[in-house]
């Protein structure tokens, strides 16, 4: 059964509040696809630097960057655990659409690719405990999962994964309690964070929010792996408020982040790139009726047809927006 307690405490719903703000003014943004590509770009190196580093994983942000980018086919292990959670971020939302245990096995047997074959896309069927050495070379133990059976672990991964379809909890809240419902269970040998992370991504783009393209955690998560993992395990005793607050916390964070760098990006493409006036009139229009044709503008706006194409032609050339459709039914939507 998954637990779900938690009290909806001051700083709880106000950081839903402030999400769903600013989640909100990142949709509203219109931004040229150029800058929007780059974006998606950084935040898929930056994450899986991140998301890599809590776990120990050494190489710096530079040579993640350089590595990813540069393609250079991956020369040990550290960097083919990164190159693996790349190559498997790129998918969230396409090849990875939906939430269920062929999923969650498929993303774990990708991420172990190359690195520990043996035990990649496999429940484990062993007790394991989850703890940080201490100074006198003993193991602290943070966290001893629930069950140690393949069978009871994949029982409790499928009520995790039911209880994501059919819960009305709000969807941040959703999302936070799954990410530690999913720790908590711990159903793999090595890997169970990183996992995690990637099926926490594909949630989030599940219900609606486009994780990736606009904002990532994992970099939050990484300012403090302490705190992350303390906030995590409190919520081990039942009570998951402390969690969620944290949680919470680091959707707004990165939300924030990401309107800064959109603001920053907006401010420094070259001039020929930004839209007139006349141009702005358009997108405001598109951004109220979500698609428009050279007709309807020419219409509302009380312009000539050819100005009107005009218009819609050179947003669509500056990045701002898609033509769909056949040359006759054709319509124009923001990319």
């Amino acid at each position: 059964m998954i637990n779900t307690k938690y009290k909806l405490s001051k700083k709880l719903l106000e950081n839903i509040s402030f999400i769903e703000r600013l989640y909100g003014q990142l949709e509203s943004q219109v931004v040229p696809r150029e800058l929007l590509l780059n974006l998606e770009k950084h935040n898929l190196v930056k994450s899986s630097f991140s998301s890599n580093s809590i776990e120990g994983n050494p190489l710096s942000q530079e040579e993640v960057t350089n590595l990813i980018l540069g393609g250079r086919v991956p020369a040990n292990r550290d960097e083919k655990e990164v190159k693996n959670y790349f190559d498997i971020l790129k998918q969230i939302g396409k090849e990875y659409n939906t939430l269920d245990i062929d999923t969650i096995l498929k993303i774990h047997k990708e991420l172990l690719e190359g690195v520990e074959d043996q035990i990649g896309g496999k429940i484990r069927n062993s007790k394991i405990v989850v703890g940080n050495p201490s100074q006198d070379g003993n193991i602290v133990i943070k966290h001893e999962p629930p069950k140690h059976t393949k069978k009871e672990i994949g029982k409790l991964l499928e009520e995790l994964i039911e209880w994501t379809n059919i819960s009305e909890e709000l969807p941040i809240l959703k999302v936070g309690i799954y990410h530690h419902e999913f720790v908590y269970i711990h159903p793999f040998v090595d890997g169970n964070g990183r996992v995690c992370r990637l099926t926490t991504t594909l949630l989030l783009n599940k219900l609606g929010y486009k994780i990736n393209k606009y904002f990532i955690l994992d970099d939050y998560y990484d300012i403090d792996r302490i705190q992350y993992s303390d906030c995590l395990h409190s919520a081990d005793s039942g009570d998951k408020t402390e969690w969620l607050e944290y949680f919470t916390d680091g959707v707004k964070f990165s939300l924030q982040s990401a309107l800064a760098k959109i603001e920053e990006g907006l401010k420094n493409i070259s001039f020929d790139m930004r839209p007139t006036n006349r141009e702005r009139d358009v997108l405001e229009l598109i951004k109220k009726y979500k698609e428009i044709t050279s007709s309807d503008v020419s219409k509302v706006l009380n312009i000539s047809r050819q100005q009107a194409f005009n218009l819609l032609d050179g947003l669509v050339s500056k990045g701002y927006l898609e033509k769909q459709g056949s040359t006759k039914n054709s319509f124009y939507i923001l990319r």
